[in-house]
């Protein structure tokens, strides 16, 4: 009797309290934190707990609780990493998504469960185009704007002609397509390799300089892009063919790259200079919680994409069961970004400038990226138009 009293006061306790479980502000990560492209993981983890940090470590007064899962750059990985955040966990937000495969082989659960998925890297155009979703959002691109942008500045820096090189997976043939798309010159030849276990370049570097082109376009991230700068700089190239790139240079492979990233040019949303000062005390705080480390923008996204989810957070005053109302408030882009202000397309991808940015050597020899120059702005993806979303 006394224990069957104690079971009914506590189920009555639960009935009064209906709100407990909503107490906290759930939020699956997922990414890559072990192997060779880690980097870009803990660069994008740090980054979003830094927002935390700045945003008191709440969001509308109530406590965050961030669950970390690594997909160990595997799609099957990914998505059962996605379905546990979904399904055990029952998370409010699911973010992160380095590989554009991964992501893709992880959408269907958080669509199909009405989860807010935001993607902080991945741009598939699958994404952008027919797979878009009203509870997708993306603080970073569309894969192939990037490489458009630079194909716009090798058109007005009279480049002629191009080989072109990059990987064999979603994001490779999105890059290498974005750059065709603007890119007026003659395009002498293309190669895929394989992802992500090639690491050897020296067959598509030679077929680049048997071509006759004048110049290489190449987009490989993370540790690939290390390797294929310095083995480009060991063919003897670097003076002969000049090299273009989107996502090749950044802050986590320049301390690989070293002086062979001198001269390089390179196209992106976010450079750790811009004047903005929601940027100049992030990267200022970032590199005072981690001595020695410059953020990147793959961590510039992933603290853009804890602010998105603030915001619709304090929209609904907590309580993320107003889906709709959520939906509506991320759309507004209604948070201080670390590129500058920017809007939202009807497929929820980012509509913002591109910059120009280059390697310089500081006076003490340190090596930093910096915005050049503005190619492009206010540029919109070019597959909004198949996503049904109006």
């Amino acid at each position: 009797m006394r224990t069957a009293y104690w079971l009914a006061g506590a189920a009555a306790l639960v009935l009064a309290n209906p709100a407990f479980a909503g107490d906290t502000i759930k939020i699956g990560f997922v990414s890559t934190f072990s192997g060779p492209t880690a980097v870009i993981g803990n660069d994008m983890r740090n980054s979003f707990e830094l927002a935390l940090d700045h945003l008191g470590r709440k969001m509308d007064g109530k406590p965050v609780e961030v669950i970390y899962e690594d997909d160990g750059q595997k799609p099957d990985v990914g998505k059962q990493k996605t379905e546990k955040l979904v399904q055990s966990d029952k998370v409010d937000f699911i973010v992160g998504y380095i590989w554009s495969n991964v992501l893709l082989a992880s959408l269907k659960t958080a669509v199909d469960s009405q989860t807010f998925l935001i993607s902080a890297n991945a741009g598939p155009s699958q994404l952008a185009g027919e797979l878009c979703s009203p509870y997708v959002f993306s603080t970073s691109w569309q894969n192939d704007q990037t490489p458009a942008a630079m194909g716009l500045y090798m058109n007005a820096n009279g480049v002629k002609s191009v080989f072109l090189i990059g990987p064999n997976y979603a994001a490779g043939k999105d890059m290498l397509s974005g750059l065709k798309s603007t890119f007026k010159g003659e395009v002498k030849g293309e190669e895929y390799t394989v992802w992500p276990s090639q690491l050897d370049f020296s067959a598509e570097l030679a077929k680049a300089r048997a071509s006759g082109a004048e110049s290489i376009f190449v987009f490989y991230p993370g540790a690939a892009g290390a390797q294929f700068l310095n083995q480009y700089v060991q063919a003897g190239l670097k003076g002969q063919m000049p090299l273009y790139t989107a996502f090749t240079v950044d802050e986590t492979t320049l301390p690989l790259q070293k002086e062979n990233a001198l001269g390089v040019s390179g196209a992106q949303q976010w450079v750790n200079d811009l004047p903005n000062e929601q940027n100049k005390k992030f990267v200022a705080d970032y590199r005072a919680k981690y001595p020695g480390a410059r953020p990147s923008y793959y961590g510039a996204q992933a603290y853009d994409a804890a602010q998105l989810i603030n915001s619709a957070v304090v929209a609904v005053k907590g309580d993320t069961s107003k889906k709709d109302a959520m939906k509506a408030e991320m759309e507004k882009a209604n948070f201080k970004s670390l590129r500058g202000a920017f809007k939202y397309g009807n497929n929820h991808i980012p509509i913002q400038n591109f910059y120009l940015q280059d390697v310089v050597k500081g006076a003490g020899g340190e090596l930093s990226l910096k915005t050049v120059a503005t190619i492009v702005t206010d540029d919109q993806d070019r597959f909004h138009d198949k996503c049904p979303m109006k």
